[in-house]
């Protein structure tokens, strides 16, 4: 097959989409090698995004064209990109990050769309109005002139039937994975060296994420700050954010906690195995994720979880994790000093945590995005 994507995120985004486009592309071109694949992008220059492309030969990277079209490469995306992929002669075209090419409809091509979460509509107060007015307009047409939806977990699918009206026939769930480099344990040297790079010791509790009000680090930060006398344990965040991650920092000073919870936002992609493997506890007590993928991240490096309760994150923590109530602070002590504390406990959790996680193995997850595609060829 022929199999084209809208590959803008995969080259200019280094989080949680960007991720999902990498991830989903090499997975494929890795398990299924006698396809070719076609990325369509605007113009990009970061170094991230040439390194990753570098390790793949077979892939056919396609720019806009013309000095116009390039400097008006988003109009190039969103309006021209149906001609070009007629050109190609696709079997295939899959829309990766929520949207599909104007005209997508009166192609040559079927076409497939990721819609990973519904966020802005179950929790507007998050997103201003103009945005929230563009990603409608967007969604809608993607899932009305779609050939087939994936969802990336049951609880997104619930939400395009109950928010978009899509006709549940139309929707496939298939899970995502997260990077080979969590599959493989570390030698210790090799934590060791990441950990004092960064100034952390051995004895931790982590979140990582977007320091947002959404992902609840406060009050994670809260439930650290009620247990700080009884555990040896500091806490480390990894992520960045603007007004939101200042609260925080703000709420850290206040309480004195400056000596045992870190803030990094400078940690690099390839060094977020030896903290999870280092760790003595995952903990995520977000409000709502269309996944979760720092959840299976964890419990591919045998890290215990907990996370809260509801929405994808049973789906993605499985039944060993341990779910909180993310808007109650002591809710979240109460779980920690318990894994913490009990090691018959912590041991089954990270043995069949490691077990369940096989299922969004990248070899599971490109034959599920496969047989999406053969379903329509």
């Amino acid at each position: 097959m022929k199999i084209g994507f809208d590959a803008k995120r995969a080259f200019h985004n280094f989080r949680g989409l960007g991720n999902y486009s990498r991830d989903l592309i090499a997975g494929l071109n890795r398990y299924y090698p006698n396809d070719d694949y076609y990325l369509f992008t605007p113009p990009f220059s970061d170094d991230r995004a040439k390194k990753w492309l570098d390790q793949y030969q077979k892939l056919n990277v396609i720019e806009p064209k013309g000095f116009i079209n390039r400097k008006l490469s988003s109009l190039w995306r969103s309006l021209l990109l149906v001609d070009e992929i007629d050109k190609q002669q696709l079997d295939i075209f899959h829309g990766l990050s929520h949207e599909l090419p104007s005209g997508i409809e009166k192609s040559n091509v079927k076409s497939v769309v990721t819609i990973h979460d519904l966020i802005f509509m179950r929790y507007p107060n998050y997103f201003p109005w103009i945005d929230r007015q563009v990603y409608l307009k967007k969604f809608k047409y993607s899932c009305e002139n779609s050939d087939l939806i994936i969802a990336i977990c049951e609880q997104t699918k619930r939400d395009l039937i109950s928010f978009l009206n899509v006709d549940e026939r139309k929707i496939r769930v298939v899970y995502q994975s997260c990077n080979p480099r969590f599959y493989t344990p570390l030698e210790e040297e090799e934590i060791n060296i990441v950990l004092r790079r960064y100034g952390v010791g051995k004895n931790f509790i982590l979140n990582v994420g977007a320091i947002e009000e959404r992902k609840n680090a406060l009050n994670l930060v809260k439930a650290y700050a009620s247990l700080k006398k009884s555990i040896n344990h500091d806490l480390i965040l990894i992520g960045d954010g603007g007004d939101y991650k200042l609260e925080v920092e703000n709420y850290i000073t206040s309480k004195g906690l400056g000596n045992r919870v870190k803030i990094l936002s400078n940690v690099d992609n390839s060094d977020l195995p030896a903290f999870y493997q280092a760790s003595s506890l995952f903990c995520y007590p977000s409000f709502f994720e269309g996944f979760g993928i720092p959840i299976i991240e964890a419990l591919y490096s045998k890290t215990p979880v907990i996370t809260s309760e509801g929405s994808c994150f049973p789906e993605a923590g499985g039944p060993d994790s341990i779910y909180i109530d993310p808007n109650n602070s002591k809710s979240i002590a109460s779980a920690i000093e318990r894994v913490l504390t009990d090691s018959e406990l912590r041991f089954d959790m990270v043995e069949n945590g490691r077990n369940f996680v096989e299922k969004f193995h990248r070899s599971k997850t490109s034959e599920n995005i496969m047989n999406v595609y053969r379903e329509l060829v």
